[in-house]
């Protein structure tokens, strides 16, 4: 099974830029659908983007459409969300997470079985 460590995260002003990483351990990175979440205090975590296991099919949250990409590096074992045009509301914890079968909705968090640690993203207004 995957082990999965985010990294990027920290504190930026509204209109600013980060980048996040996801570095998976393992062999199998690539056998994986995998998905970026965030999650705010006293909210649901909830769905940012997915991208396919090959990395030709990605979906976005219309709330981040035009603003994040996400893109993976399976030689590399690793997966990034590019975050721009950021807003006070997109501050909350963002998890990575790795999802083994392609069937089912890439959009429901069940559907993911590993899930890293988290990094904070802050956004300043």
């Amino acid at each position: 099974q995957v082990q999965l460590v985010e990294s990027g995260g920290g504190l930026v002003q509204a209109g600013g830029s980060l980048r996040l990483s996801c570095a998976a351990s393992g062999r199998t990175f690539s056998s994986y659908g995998m998905g970026w979440f965030r999650q705010a205090p006293g909210e649901e975590r909830e769905f940012m983007a997915s991208i396919s296991r090959s990395g030709i099919i990605t979906r976005y949250a219309d709330s981040v459409k035009g603003r994040f990409t996400i893109s993976r590096d399976n030689a590399m074992n690793t997966l990034y969300l590019q975050m721009n045009s950021l807003k006070p509301e997109d501050t909350a914890m963002y998890y990575c997470a790795a999802r083994p079968s392609p069937s089912g909705r890439d959009t429901d968090a069940n559907e993911y079985n590993t899930w890293g640690q988290g990094t904070q993203v802050t956004v300043s207004s």
